[in-house]
């Protein structure tokens, strides 16, 4: 009996100080914690306790599981990035290493459910030799190569391309597969790759293993967003003030819509309850002082945001945020009282339209300032050759010009942003560059001194075929960029939309071709602006169309400068599956050289018409480049070119374009042309182009000899083409 009451006494302790140590994260009555996991609020164990059926947590044997998704278990809850972290299972199918399979079992995400697959908290993990892409209803969105060599990597625990590669999602996912292409270990028989989506703090830490992925099933912990509808946050009573509207993009211009309780720097517990803010320590000091808490981003040498820095402010000392909101419900009664509500209303509205301004006018100004626009200005008046080239543009300025950035206005949306049409007072028609998506990520690329640095330097570029920036914006939590206005669309448009009533010639692909290298190599030069400029992102997307149909650069909200006693920058990998240089992917260092081998598959794209990933007539999906070198190395080139290629060119004019492009796609850099070489060889292939039929025999076009095609010499050169054929090629 004694032991009986004694372990009542124990359980009702246990009970006590769960209560009294974490007060502030569930509703009163709830359990807080289960096991060694904290389950705050909206979520909830038991009933009564969550904000919906949809956010239940069941508690069995001290392990939470999630009932609405299948009862996966909960590892964590994380109210700051709004993330559930659980562990799902998954099984991996070896016995064809040619082409496996891997599905992730145990987890499916219905279309009512609110949660979404992370795109800032997963990686997605390829480890063996191969290829393995991830699929959204079908069509690739991400994914990565790896290589196999006997020798070491030289960085242990480093995902480097050499049988391990990773990269993230684009946008969030509601459902996935997967496509994996050779995907095997490097070791010998029995030895299967694998491909899996992870929670990326599991995996950096260390806390997840791998090893038994490729053979039985396994458990992996993968990060979800969890949203609240406005059902929901209608029974949520936020403890700071109030709700922000977060747009969780799921690509394709869709998004879903969620409501988030604000959660500012200085406080602590839980922001979804009334009582669950309190100040951290620091804060709570300089509050007693009278002072106000401020916390400041600190950015790494990568620009990534790697710390805060608290600053305790007493400018308000007079004027403290935290009174009681007593105090102005009182004095609103009394006013409302002595002097009517109709002049309480009038009061209350303009005072709403003063305190708004001022509020508006402040928050303009701190992004002015934290995005470098004193430093801009003081490079303006220190260098009196910079004045007119760089443009501040007012954030008013460009929503007149934008009308309010509607959605009439849209040119195009793309990975680094959404491209509107405006018309400025003046009655220049310019492109507004805007980042729908405000997170951490696309701050750390546009924030700090680097960022005035390229806009400067950028602004200073004159030339016929490079986009000409004419400003930005500072005053908004993501600078905005003001460029001139290219009618015609893209390249890509042109290349690969069947309905387009004007075809490009070869002489007009060829133009473009050499207009195209011309930029790149005023940009290598560093011609007008003494640095080098490399753009990063090559392709025909970011090639755009005037009405004359001349080629010019745009987009460069990855290009980066270089001093000219630097051969390459260290930089995390960015660009487009495709177009991307293998060398890059395994060494993270970017020269020159991958801007040539990005140019080589836009080449490809011209001479082919294909897109850089395409499905062959076999169903499989490859890389053009990939396609073409095979097609190269096989002697059958010519078959894969587009018709109109073939029906204008002659015999030495397609063999000259295929051999450059074969040099620009060389697999070591150093191999490479430079861009310069690259323009001068295309001016004269441009300049002796003359539009001919193509009349040679259908064997000799595909390449039955499997001999390799190389370009003739001078005294072999002949005008001769080649005959037209009716077939289509293989690729089409």
């Amino acid at each position: 009996m004694k032991l009986f009451q004694a372990y009542h006494l124990l359980i009702f302790l246990l009970l006590k100080t769960t209560s009294a140590s974490d007060p502030k994260y569930t509703k009163p009555g709830c359990q807080v914690m289960c096991g060694d996991v904290i389950i705050p609020y909206p979520f909830g164990i038991g009933v009564n306790c969550s904000v919906s059926e949809r956010y239940n947590v069941d508690c069995n044997r001290s392990t939470p599981y999630l009932p609405a998704l299948n009862n996966v278990q909960v590892l964590e809850v994380n109210l700051e990035y709004q993330t559930v972290t659980v562990n799902v299972s998954m099984i991996s199918d070896c016995h064809n290493l040619i082409r496996t399979s891997s599905q992730i079992l145990g987890i499916e995400l219905g279309e009512s459910s609110p949660f979404l697959f992370s795109r800032l908290h997963n990686l997605f993990v390829v480890e063996g030799c191969g290829n393995a892409v991830i699929l959204d209803q079908g069509t690739a969105v991400t994914g990565c190569s790896t290589t196999c060599r006997n020798e070491s990597v030289g960085v242990k625990d480093k995902c480097l391309g050499i049988t391990c590669c990773q990269t993230r999602l684009p946008y969030y996912l509601k459902s996935y597969s997967m496509d994996l292409t050779g995907l095997e270990r490097q070791g010998g028989d029995e030895a299967c790759g694998s491909a899996y989506l992870v929670d990326k703090k599991s995996y950096d830490e260390g806390r997840f293993s791998s090893k038994s992925v490729a053979g039985d099933n396994t458990y992996i912990p993968i990060s979800l967003l969890w949203t609240l509808s406005e059902r929901e946050s209608s029974q949520i009573e936020c403890c700071f003030s109030g709700f922000n509207i977060f747009k969780a993009d799921t690509g394709n211009g869709g998004s879903i819509k969620s409501w988030k309780c604000v959660f500012p720097m200085s406080n602590k517990g839980n922001p979804y309850l009334v009582d669950g803010c309190y100040d951290d320590e620091k804060c709570a000091r300089c509050t007693e002082d009278g002072g106000e808490c401020e916390y400041y981003d600190v950015y790494d040498d990568y620009d990534r945001i790697s710390e805060y820095e608290f600053v305790c402010s007493h400018v308000m000392k007079g004027n403290r945020r935290h009174s009681k909101p007593t105090l102005s419900i009182g004095a609103i009664l009394g006013i409302s009282i002595s002097i009517g509500v109709l002049v309480l209303l009038a009061i209350s509205y303009a005072s709403y339209k003063v305190i708004n301004e001022a509020i508006a006018r402040r928050r303009r100004m701190r992004y002015f300032k934290r995005n470098g626009g004193q430093l801009l200005e003081q490079q303006e008046k220190s260098d009196p050759s910079s004045v007119g080239k760089t443009m501040l543009f007012s954030l008013r300025e460009l929503e007149k010009a934008t009308d309010c950035f509607s959605e009439k206005r849209i040119l195009g949306v793309g990975g680094q942003g959404t491209v509107y049409k405006g018309m400025l007072l003046d009655g220049r028609t310019v492109a507004v560059k805007k980042s729908e998506r405000v997170v951490e990520s696309q701050q750390e690329k546009l924030i700090n001194n680097q960022f005035i640095n390229e806009v400067v330097i950028l602004s200073q570029i004159i030339h016929p075929n490079v986009v000409k920036l004419l400003g930005c914006c500072l005053e908004t939590k993501v600078p905005l960029l003001v460029s001139e206005f290219v009618s015609n669309g893209t390249l890509y448009d042109r290349i690969h939309k069947e309905a387009n009533e004007f075809p490009l010639s070869l002489k007009m692909r060829i133009q473009i071709a050499t207009e195209v290298a011309r930029a790149l190599a005023h940009l290598h030069s560093g011609s007008g602006t003494s640095i080098p400029i490399y753009h990063r992102d090559v392709k025909t997307s970011n090639i755009l169309l005037d009405d004359n149909n001349i080629a010019k650069i745009s987009d460069f909200g990855t290009s980066r400068n270089i001093s000219p006693d630097k051969t390459h920058l260290t930089t995390m990998v960015i660009g487009t599956v495709g177009y991307l240089d293998p060398e890059y992917l395994q060494t993270e260092h970017f020269n020159e050289k991958c801007d040539v081998y990005s140019f080589g598959v836009v080449l490809v794209e011209l001479l082919t018409g294909e897109k850089p990933i395409f499905q062959t007539t076999s169903g499989q999906k490859t890389q053009l480049a990939a396609h073409f070198i095979s097609a190269m190395e096989e002697g059958c080139v010519i078959s894969i070119f587009d018709k109109m290629v073939i029906n204008e060119g002659t015999t030495d004019e397609l063999l000259a374009l295929a051999n450059l492009a074969m040099r620009c796609l060389c697999i070591k850099g150093k191999d490479r042309p430079t861009m310069m070489e690259v323009e001068h060889e295309l001016e004269s292939i441009r300049t002796s182009h003359v539009p001919s039929r193509v009349e040679a025999n259908i064997d000799h076009v595909m390449g039955k000899g499997k001999q390799v095609l190389t370009m003739p010499t001078t005294a072999e050169s002949s005008s001769t083409p080649f005959k037209s054929f009716n077939e289509p090629s293989t690729s089409q």
